[in-house]
């Protein structure tokens, strides 16, 4: 599929408790990311088709795909 179709939401990262999470643990999730040069979790959805959310396991300097599942 073209990569037009997919829009890219961010690392896979678990998030934070509401109810427990501090203003610098909320911070740290929406704000601060480690942008390595290696293979990354990421979620992304297709939204020019099913509109459906996956977690892709992308190389970021070659944007080889390693693994795609559903969410």
């Amino acid at each position: 599929r073209p990569g037009s179709e997919f829009a890219w939401q961010g690392e896979s990262t678990p998030r934070p408790d509401v109810a427990s999470a501090t203003h610098r643990e909320w911070r740290a999730y929406l704000y601060e990311h480690d942008n390595v040069a290696d293979w990354v979790e990421e979620r992304w959805q297709h939204r020019s088709g099913c509109r459906v959310y996956l977690v892709v396991e992308r190389h970021t300097v070659s944007n080889e795909i390693r693994s795609v599942d559903l969410l």
